[in-house]
């Protein structure tokens, strides 16, 4: 498997969101995984980051922004993503910057961090998780 395939437009806060706004500090687009830099700014987690912070998601984007621009962040809650999700299954932090992806995917030197478990084929529950160990 790879990265779950998240179309940006189908992103929706569900049942119990509990959302954040902000401001982005790079490109992001809605359905990707962030956590909040240094800064206060909202950027792409990434699984294999040299970084610490980085490697600890905090959220996921509710919309599409470029750095310096407003961003709405869902920090948990129930959250509609209209991707190919196996019910029960958790879902991981990847390697890849924003991404998100099931155990199977997760690589050498990749954090384990967990973003949600599936309630359905297109409905996460977010239960953000940073383990701080690597596979």
């Amino acid at each position: 498997m790879a990265d779950l395939s998240i179309t940006a437009s189908s992103v929706l806060p569900g049942a119990g969101a509990i959302t954040e706004d902000g401001i982005s500090g790079a490109t992001i687009t809605a359905g990707q995984a962030v956590y909040k830099a240094a800064d206060g700014t909202w950027a792409l987690a990434d699984a294999d980051s040299a970084t610490a912070l980085a490697r600890d998601a905090k959220g996921i984007a509710l919309n599409g922004a470029s750095a310096g621009q407003p961003i709405k962040v869902q920090k948990g809650g129930e959250l509609t993503v209209n991707a190919v999700l196996t019910a029960g299954t958790t879902y991981y932090l990847s390697g890849t910057a924003g991404g998100i992806c099931p155990l199977a995917d997760v690589g050498t030197g990749e954090y384990y961090d967990i973003i949600a478990i599936a309630k359905s084929t297109t409905n996460l529950k977010l239960l953000f998780g940073y383990s701080g160990v690597s596979a």
